[in-house]
C-alpha cells in the first residue's frame, strides 16, 4: 500500500507538471482570439490554404498549431455557438501530441477533438475520429460538419452495412432519387477515405483495412496509409476490446441437421447433476452423469474419444444452450441471431461467433442455420491501431489503465483539469440479499426522485434486465423510456428527453458512451440528473 501511494504521488506530480507546461501554451492561442474575431468567414476559412502552403514550405504542424487551434475556436463559435474553454485547448494540444486526454464526463471531448483533427488533416493524409457506434459517428459529423466545411475541409462518415456519407450542406434525402440524411449525401466507400476528416467506428475502420488487404490491385483499396486517429472512449476500444478479433470469412459446408441434433441432445440437462458452469472461464463442463446422457442421446460410445467433430459440436451446443442467453448476449431479429456487444450494449449485425457457436445458437432458437465460416483475414484492434503513424485518445477514465497504455501502445495519459469544480455526488454502493430485493429498492428510489421532478437514468447490464425493470415501473404507473439494442432507432429521441423534469430512462450500457444528456428547465434547481447503476459491469 505504501508503494502504491508513492507511485500515485509520482504519477500525480508528473501530471501536474505536464498540465503546467500545457497551460503556458494556451496564451499563444488566446492571444489570437481578438485578431481572428475581426476576420470575415471567408478570411477565416482561407487560413486553411495558407497553413497548407506554409507546411509545403517547410514549417511543421507544431509551428502552426496555435494559429490552427485559434482558427477552429473562432469558427466553432460562429457555426455551432461553441467556444472551446482553456482546458479544451489544453486537450487539443494533448491529442495533437499523440497522447490520451482524460477529460471528465460533460467536459466536451467531442469539441476538443475537432481542433486536433483540423490541425492534423492539414498534412493532407487524412485524420480519423474513431468512436464506439454508428449513432455517435453520424451525430458528431453532422454537428461539426459546418465548422469543417467553413474551413474548406471535406468530411466523411462511415457506417455499418457498407453505408457511407459525405457532408454536403443543404443536401436533403430524396434528391435525384438518392437516400441519405440531411446534409449527408451517400457516396462510395473510397470517397470517404479521400476526405480530410473521416468519422466512423473501430469495427468499420478495421474491416475496411482487412478488405483492402484482400484485393490484388492497389487501385481497388479504399483506405489511404493510416496517418492520424483520435480514438474516443479509448479505454473501451484499446483495452477492453484490444484482443477482439475482426474476421472476414467465407462459408464452409456443414449439414444444418447436425447442429439441430446436438441442440436437442443438450436441452434439458440439469445444472450440477449433469453439468457445471465456470463463469470466469465461460466454459460448460459435463459431469459423468451428463456425459452418459449425451452419449445415449447421440447414440455414440465415447463422445470425447472418437470423431473430434463430435466433441466440437458438443462444446458449441453447450455454449449456446447455457452461456448464450436471448436479450443478453444476442437478440432474435427477422429470424436471425444478432450479437449484442457486451461493452456497448448495441446490436452488431453481420458479426458472428466462430467455432460453430453461432450455428448452435441458431439451432437452439430454431431459426435458419447459416453455414459455418472459413477465416480469410483477421486482425485484433490492438494490432490495427498500432498501424497508425500517430495515435491519440480521449476518455473520462484512462488514468487507471495508464500503465497498460504506455506498455502496449506507447501512449501517455494526461489528466485534463475540469473547467468548473466537480459537483457530482458519488454515493456508496448498496448490496442486497437477492436481485428481487435490489430491484424493489431501485423502483422505490425512482418513484421518490420522480416525485421531486428529477430526471432519472437507470443503468442495466442487459436487455433482459432493462425490460424486467420496465415491467416493474409499469405496474407502479411510472412513465418511462427504455433504451437498449431493440430500440436503437429511437436513441436520439430518447436521449433528447432524458434530462427533462420527471423523465425516467432505463438503459443498457449503450447509453454509457458518448451520451450527452441536456438538463431541462428547473432540473438543475431540483438537484440535477439522478443516476442509478443497478450493478457493477
Amino acid at each position: 500500500m505504501a508503494r502504491l501511494g508513492f507511485i500515485n504521488r509520482v504519477v500525480g506530480g508528473s501530471n501536474e507538471r505536464e498540465v503546467k507546461r500545457l497551460s503556458s501554451g494556451i496564451g499563444a492561442i488566446e492571444d489570437l482570439a481578438e485578431e481572428f474575431s475581426r476576420l470575415s468567414d471567408e478570411e477565416l476559412g482561407g487560413l486553411t490554404k495558407e497553413f497548407r502552403e506554409r507546411l509545403a514550405q517547410g514549417e511543421t504542424l507544431d509551428d502552426i498549431a496555435p494559429e490552427a487551434f485559434a482558427t477552429v475556436r473562432e469558427m466553432a463559435w460562429r457555426k455551432v455557438e461553441e467556444r472551446p474553454y482553456s482546458v479544451q485547448l489544453m486537450g487539443m494540444m494533448v491529442l495533437h501530441q499523440g497522447k490520451i486526454a482524460e477529460m471528465k464526463t460533460g467536459e466536451g471531448k467531442t469539441l476538443t477533438a475537432i481542433g486536433a483533427l483540423y490541425l492534423n488533416a492539414l498534412a493532407g493524409k487524412g485524420a480519423h475520429l474513431v468512436t464506439v457506434n454508428d449513432y455517435l459517428a453520424r451525430r458528431d459529423a453532422a454537428w461539426y460538419g459546418p465548422v469543417f466545411h467553413a474551413l474548406g475541409m471535406t468530411l466523411g462518415v462511415i457506417q455499418n452495412d457498407h453505408i457511407q456519407f459525405l457532408y454536403e450542406p443543404g443536401y436533403r434525402p430524396g434528391e435525384d432519387g438518392e437516400g441519405g440524411l440531411d446534409d449527408l449525401r451517400p457516396c462510395e466507400r473510397r470517397d470517404v477515405y479521400r476526405t480530410d476528416v473521416t468519422y466512423g467506428t473501430n469495427n468499420e475502420f478495421g474491416f475496411d483495412y482487412l478488405r483492402d488487404n484482400m484485393v490484388r490491385e492497389s487501385e481497388l483499396k479504399t483506405q489511404r496509409p493510416l496517418f492520424y486517429a483520435i480514438v474516443d472512449e479509448v479505454d473501451n476500444i484499446l483495452i477492453d476490446e484490444a484482443r477482439t478479433p475482426l474476421i472476414i470469412s467465407g462459408q464452409a459446408e456443414e449439414a444444418s441437421g447436425t447442429y439441430q441434433q446436438f441442440a436437442r441432445a443438450v436441452r434439458g440437462l440439469h445444472v450440477e447433476l449433469d453439468y457445471q458452469i465456470d463463469q470466469k472461464a465461460k466454459h460448460v463442463a459435463l459431469t459423468e452423469t451428463g456425459i452418459a446422457k449425451i452419449e445415449r442421446a447421440l447414440r455414440v460410445d465415447n463422445v470425447f474419444g472418437g470423431d473430434p467433430r463430435v466433441a466440437r459440436h458438443l462444446e458449441a451446443a453447450l455454449d449456446a444452450e447455457y452461456l448464450k442467453h436471448p436479450d443478453r448476449e444476442y437478440v432474435v431479429r427477422n429470424r436471425e441471431i444478432v450479437i449484442v456487444d457486451e461493452f456497448t450494449g448495441r446490436m452488431m449485425p453481420g458479426r458472428r461467433w466462430s467455432h460453430g457457436i453461432h450455428q448452435a445458437v441458431e439451432a437452439k432458437e430454431n431459426v435458419p442455420i447459416q453455414r459455418e465460416s472459413l477465416t480469410y483475414a483477421t486482425i485484433t484492434f490492438q494490432n490495427y491501431f498500432r498501424l497508425y503513424e500517430k495515435l491519440a485518445g480521449m476518455t473520462g477514465t484512462a488514468e487507471t489503465e495508464a500503465e497498460e497504455f504506455a506498455k502496449i501502445y506507447d501512449l501517455d495519459v494526461v489528466v485534463i483539469p475540469t473547467n468548473k469544480p466537480m459537483v457530482r455526488d458519488d454515493q456508496e454502493d448498496v448490496v442486497y440479499i437477492n436481485e428481487k430485493a435490489k430491484f424493489a429498492a431501485v423502483v422505490e428510489e425512482i418513484v421518490g426522485m420522480h416525485g421531486h421532478g428529477r430526471p432519472v437514468l437507470v443503468g442495466t447490464t442487459s436487455i433482459e434486465k432493462s425490460e424486467y425493470l420496465a415491467t416493474l415501473l409499469q405496474r407502479r404507473g411510472i412513465d418511462h423510456e427504455v433504451l437498449n439494442a431493440k430500440q436503437h432507432e429511437r436513441e436520439a429521441h430518447i436521449v433528447e428527453r432524458a434530462g427533462e423534469s420527471g423523465a425516467v430512462t432505463i438503459a443498457t450500457n449503450m447509453a454509457g458512451r458518448g451520451t450527452d444528456i441536456k438538463l431541462g428547465p428547473g432540473v438543475r434547481e431540483a438537484g440535477g440528473l439522478h443516476v442509478i447503476g443497478t450493478e457493477r459491469h
